[in-house]
């Protein structure tokens, strides 16, 4: 069955600098592929045909390079925002989506089957889907607590923390248009509290497997080392 794919590429890679001061995020390579190219590599992989570039910052640069898609036998168009509206927003812009489709983050690295995501959205009749991944953060500072009296109650160094986060990756069904305004920037979180407050809200999807969110230069050195140390293919 043939899917579609919204992947958001129109951000500026702000906390990315000074990589991007050049090429727009997308762009940055890993190994011998830009990031995107990878991520459409393997949705070309999991059947996904038809993917939707939602550009802004640099158009001109991403559509350059990846033409119509041909080279990985897809079909690749462009909606190209006149404004910034954010991560959901840009989603009004876009005509005939299919009752199912991907949404995804053009930096985003991992081996989660997008097939199988897809198939358990639409077998489960879900709404929106999050795909989610568990990770710990370790506070780089010591922690106080305090009481009433702004007295110090208890002291931590450097705790950690056991998190749910979202991973950048969703399926939506189109309904989900109906929530988002025509214009303004309307964001992932401005979608899930509507969603909570109407009674439908998302569901999420564990992975836990491999998973690499490329917002700052840390975590762009992270992608290479992990490639050059076989955590993560490309192909």
């Amino acid at each position: 069955m043939s899917k579609t794919a919204v992947i958001l590429a129109g951000g500026k890679g702000t906390r990315l600098r000074p990589y991007t001061v050049v090429l727009p995020k997308p762009l940055m390579p890993i190994g011998d592929y830009p990031i995107l190219e990878v991520i459409i590599r393997k949705l070309a992989v999991s059947g996904f045909s038809k993917i939707i570039l939602a550009v802004n910052h640099q158009a001109e640069i991403i559509k350059a390079y990846f033409g119509d898609g041909s080279k990985w036998n897809v079909s690749i168009t462009y909606s190209l925002e006149d404004r910034p509206l954010s991560t959901m927003g840009p989603l009004k812009l876009i005509k005939d989506l299919p009752d199912n489709f991907m949404i995804m983050n053009g930096d985003v690295l991992s081996d989660i089957s997008f097939s199988k995501l897809f198939e358990n959205h639409a077998a489960n009749k879900n709404l929106f889907t999050i795909a989610g991944f568990n990770r710990v953060l370790q506070s780089e500072y010591g922690v106080l607590e305090l009481n009433e009296k702004n007295q110090l109650s208890a002291f931590k160094e450097k705790p950690t923390y056991n998190l749910t986060v979202s991973m950048g990756i969703y399926i939506a069904n189109k309904k989900i248009l109906d929530f988002i305004p025509s214009g303004v920037p309307y964001g992932f979180d401005h979608l899930m509290h509507d969603l909570i407050k109407a009674g439908t809200p998302a569901n999420v999807h564990l992975h836990t497997g491999y998973w690499l969110d490329i917002g700052r230069p840390d975590d762009y050195m992270q992608a290479i080392d992990d490639l050059a140390n076989n955590k993560i293919t490309i192909s």
